[in-house]
């Protein structure tokens, strides 16, 4: 008799061993695989896929700030090799000479005309949103004009603001009768240009607001009508709180493109009859007048101002999550 028999006591029946830890049910030993250190070092496995990225980002954008930044204290010319540290001098008469702070008042022409377009957008997303009639033909004729080069555009519009030209043939045919000077009377000018900034703008917000409402469960429409509710109370208490940061995002965008607005006016009247925009303003000083320490000084100055209008919309409404169900 066995030891093990005798401790499994009398009349226990013998059993048969199993296999081994570690071996395979045919009795073969089974190789565990052993561990390397590789493992430990695939934390900076994510940084080899974004280091080309960064590089692009760092070399085209940041250092090309961080130059802007330097020469905004200097009188660099722009082709001297010498660089004169002027200290605060330009930012000095940026901010004390008043026609060249004054941009910012055609500023604000363009950004009520932002208002306007995203108004316009909202309305126009939320008709087409519901089951409309030839709505994606709506769709793609609202959508067309921010397809179409600015460059373009600008020409069209030349000709759309002439003198006896196509909305002054369009007036007539309403009974008004007249030669207005569209981008010729600085009273008007500005004005004719923001709307063509609306009419290009509008449905990039369309598309923005459109992808935001389809998003939204459709069964919170069929509860909301069952419950009698309208049009407006499905928009104010369904859709306007679920496109909520796509609106903040369009608010961001209308009013940094107000403060940037470059390409229409520049091509239209090239700034002329009192439509220099802050950007206008900035290459002419530099490319026309040789001052790129004050260009300088005036991009800094649009980028401190862009940053600190995003901060403040940013506090006044927090990005928020939001969920519909």
């Amino acid at each position: 008799m066995t030891a093990l028999q005798r401790d499994r006591g009398p009349g226990t029946p013998p059993t048969q061993a199993g296999p081994a830890e570690g071996a395979a049910p045919d009795g073969k030993r089974r190789r565990t695989p052993r561990r390397t250190g590789v493992r430990r070092h695939w934390w900076f496995t994510p940084w080899l896929y974004l280091l080309v990225p960064l590089a692009l980002l760092v070399t085209f954008t940041y250092l090309p700030i961080g130059d802007m930044i330097g020469y905004s204290f200097t009188d660099w010319d722009g082709i001297s090799p010498e660089k004169n540290n002027v200290g605060l001098k330009n930012y000095t008469e940026l901010f004390t000479r008043p026609e060249l702070f004054k941009v910012f008042l055609v500023s604000g022409v363009y950004l009520i005309a932002a208002a306007v377009q995203i108004c316009l957008a909202l309305y126009f997303a939320t008709v087409l949103s519901f089951n409309t009639r030839f709505r994606n033909l709506f769709k793609g004729i609202l959508f067309f004009p921010y397809l179409i080069n600015g460059v373009a555009i600008g020409f069209v519009f030349l000709y759309f603001f002439q003198p006896d030209g196509t909305l002054d043939s369009l007036l007539r045919l309403v009974g008004i009768d007249g030669k207005f000077l569209w981008i010729g009377d600085p009273d008007l000018v500005n004005k004719s240009l923001a709307g063509v900034s609306v009419w290009r703008y509008t449905g990039l917000n369309l598309v923005l607001f459109l992808g935001a409402i389809q998003s939204i469960p459709p069964h919170l429409y069929e509860a909301a009508a069952l419950d009698g509710a309208n049009r407006w109370q499905q928009f104010r208490h369904i859709i306007a709180p679920g496109i909520k940061p796509v609106i903040s995002l369009s608010a961001i965008l209308a009013i940094s493109g107000s403060l940037a607005v470059f390409e229409i006016p520049y091509i239209m009247t090239g700034g002329a009859n009192g439509s220099q925009t802050f950007v206008i303003q900035s290459i002419n000083m530099a490319f026309k007048f040789d001052k790129f320490g004050l260009a300088s000084a005036s991009a800094v100055v649009l980028l401190a101002m862009i940053l600190l209008v995003t901060w403040i919309q940013r506090r006044l409404v927090p990005e928020e999550r939001v969920e519909l169900s």
